[in-house]
């Protein structure tokens, strides 16, 4: 199969885009996903989207990590996709998609920028050394000193699987830089690795660091590895509506590739 392919990335976090309304690709073969996502034998990027036809909405979001699974909601790969749905002519400014965890809606702008609505949340669970909450993903949230200096890899790994078992969460370690402002480096399930920026994780650094009160306002600014994005959102109860997820979307470039399905 000669397959037709575009690369998108949003602050780092890359992804191979499928345009899947035709409905022809074989998307219970997870090697072949893998084989895509593949740095050294494929095209390589920490995960594939297909982007579909949906019966209510503009289009449809699937996403797979990178070792092929299906997978929870992405943040920077709900921004991406909307840049390649206007790439294709789907959307204009804005856009509304189904995805896993269901309905969103965003804008872009000519610059590339994209606002992503993420679901709502309901619930911050705080420990001792550590938040917890699901931003469309898990994700665990732990502050630390000397960011730079973490062994993401070996620290998240051990966390990932040490607290959260087989299934797993994402491990967020985050540093204030200063008001409203923090840096933050993400350890991805599915990647099983650091990512030079993961959106849902942002996202829930954002609010995370708000319920602890390390942030006092609503806009909250993050520098991920890969580059800067910013969370904006509203407190309701013990939860949080309304936060978008805002950053460049950009494509990379495209081709076709040979594959064996």
């Amino acid at each position: 199969m000669l397959l037709q392919f575009y690369k998108y990335q949003g602050t780092g976090n890359d992804f191979v885009m499928v345009d899947n309304r035709t409905k022809f690709f074989p998307k219970q073969d997870t090697k072949l996903v893998a084989f895509l996502c593949d740095r050294r034998f494929g095209i390589g990027a920490d995960g594939l989207i297909l982007l579909e036809n949906d019966a209510s909405e503009d289009f449809k979001m699937v996403y797979y990590n990178s070792d092929g699974n299906p997978s929870s909601m992405c943040g920077n790969g709900g921004r991406c996709l909307v840049a390649f749905a206007k790439e294709l002519g789907i959307v204009k400014r804005t856009a509304s998609f189904n995805a896993v965890d269901g309905l969103h809606t965003a804008t872009i702008n000519e610059a590339g920028i994209v606002s992503l609505r993420m679901q709502d949340v309901g619930e911050i669970k705080r420990k001792d050394t550590y938040s917890f909450l699901d931003t469309g993903s898990p994700h665990h949230v732990q502050v630390v000193k000397g960011l730079d200096t973490v062994d993401i890899k070996k620290e998240g790994a051990r966390l990932r699987y040490g607290l959260y078992g087989e299934a797993g969460s994402n491990i967020n370690f985050v540093e204030k830089e200063s008001e409203d402002r923090f840096s933050i480096r993400t350890y991805e399930r599915g990647v099983e690795d650091e990512t030079l920026s993961c959106g849902t994780g942002v996202t829930a650094v954002a609010l995370a660091m708000h319920r602890a009160g390390m942030a006092a306002k609503t806009k909250v600014q993050l520098n991920a590895v890969g580059g800067a994005l910013e969370v904006t959102f509203e407190e309701e109860g013990e939860g949080y509506r309304n936060i978008f997820l805002t950053g460049p979307a950009q494509l990379v470039y495209k081709g076709t590739i040979q594959c064996k399905s």
